[in-house]
């Protein structure tokens, strides 16, 4: 297993998944899943992630525009998610092009 997934409940109404490791394609309906168990509202803590791929930027770039809280997010991943939210919204015409 190269990731570890941390459930630490915050406050009562917030639970923050704390990630370590490499996250891949192949983790990310374990990560799904784990966040869609979740009754309250979710924080993605990712600031023991040391790699990721395109498939899990993407996961976290919905993930957030669905109201997830992305914290802790190391430069790369930020500007990487921030990049794919904004193509997600852009195909899906909530933003227009200039």
């Amino acid at each position: 297993m190269s990731y570890r997934i941390d459930r630490v409940v915050a406050a009562e109404d917030i639970v923050v998944l704390c990630i370590s490791g490499r996250i891949t394609r192949q983790e990310v309906d374990t990560l799904r899943n784990v966040i869609e168990a979740e009754a309250s509202a979710v924080a993605i803590d990712l600031e023991n992630v040391d790699l990721v791929d395109r498939e899990v930027v993407k996961f976290l770039a919905q993930r957030e525009l669905n109201g997830a809280v992305l914290r802790n997010c190391s430069r790369y991943i930020r500007e990487w998610v921030t990049k794919e939210r904004t193509e997600m919204m852009e195909k899906s015409g909530d933003i227009e092009d200039d």
